[in-house]
């Protein structure tokens, strides 16, 4: 009986299979409507020639949150101080890898720090392409952030600028490489991968009790994580200001989505440095217990950071 339905299932997962390709055909072809031709150079290049596999690893994120928490709710949480000193040095030396590189790709295409368009700097534009390809795919690695946080019941922490921030990033990147993977879109990777080396290996280090007393520099990680996104936005918009081929459509998105993440780390560093506390709940809760050298206990809610040292175990 089992040998005579085998054909019919079969049938079915083929019948699923084909769906399933119409279904990515059409999504690519609306996606390649509204942006027009992609960069021929990138083509081929693992997870680039179709948005499913984007979408369906940003869906996937999302439901772990849910589903992750809905299985721990009841469950001890876990140590994890093995993965996260190994997960904190890999994405540190990816940062590193990348923030070299990028410097190194750009300097040898001679690019243009107010204004540098797709084609004009031949080898080096791959060279900062291939760069943020693996700008892009941390993203998806980054993902492991927030899993870390729902194993380890951290819950305060995954805010709506930590899941909005993770989730977005992966997918406009997946744009950026397909449509814009050089020129004017090499400085802010640049940027991040620069900040990121000081917050992974501040985490990094943070789970190691005896190191954390040396650990005083995690305030300056607030101030550098907004400067970056100004800075971001400043260098974009000059392209607009003095153009130089790069299309104006894309500069004015990324200073649209880096502006909401000023507002939302505004938001915080609002709530956190300039709301003066009641007097009641000054003389009931001593201010560590909320700020600690300068950080907010919400302030990590992008990153997968330590800031309740004591109990990062």
């Amino acid at each position: 009986m089992a040998y005579r339905n085998q054909p019919l299932y079969g049938e079915k997962l083929e019948e699923h299979i084909e769906h399933l390709k119409a279904f990515d055909q059409e999504v690519n072809a609306f996606v390649d409507y509204m942006f027009g031709p992609r960069d021929s150079r990138v083509r081929g290049w693992l997870l680039l020639d179709s948005y499913l596999p984007t979408f369906f690893l940003t869906v996937a994120y999302l439901l772990s949150i849910w589903l992750g928490n809905k299985f721990m709710k009841n469950r001890q949480p876990f140590s994890l101080r093995a993965h996260l000193i190994v997960y904190n040095l890999g994405i540190t030396l990816l940062s590193l890898y990348m923030l070299i590189e990028l410097i190194l790709a750009t300097w040898e295409g001679g690019y243009n720090l107010q204004c540098q368009n797709l084609h004009s700097a031949g080898e080096a534009d791959i060279r900062v392409a291939k760069v943020l390809w693996w700008y892009y795919f941390s993203k998806v690695i980054e993902f492991a952030d927030t899993i870390f946080f729902v194993l380890r019941k951290k819950s305060s922490q995954i805010t709506f600028l930590h899941v909005y921030h993770h989730a977005t990033m992966f997918n406009i990147w997946w744009c950026v490489l397909n449509w814009i993977p050089c020129g004017q879109s090499f400085f802010g990777p640049t940027l991040n991968s620069f900040i990121h080396v000081l917050m992974y290996s501040y985490y990094g280090l943070s789970v190691i009790p005896s190191m954390r007393k040396y650990l005083w520099w995690k305030k300056y990680l607030t101030q550098a994580q907004l400067i970056q996104f100004l800075l971001t936005i400043v260098h974009t918009l000059s392209a607009a200001v003095k153009p130089c081929g790069f299309p104006f459509g894309c500069l004015m998105f990324q200073s649209s989505y880096m502006a909401t993440l000023v507002i939302l780390f505004i938001n915080f560093y609002i709530k956190t440095y300039q709301k003066a506390p009641s007097r009641t709940a000054a003389k009931e809760t001593p201010v560590t217990t909320e700020v600690k050298n300068g950080f907010h206990k919400n302030y990590f809610a992008a990153s997968n950071g330590f800031l309740n040292n004591k109990k990062a175990q």
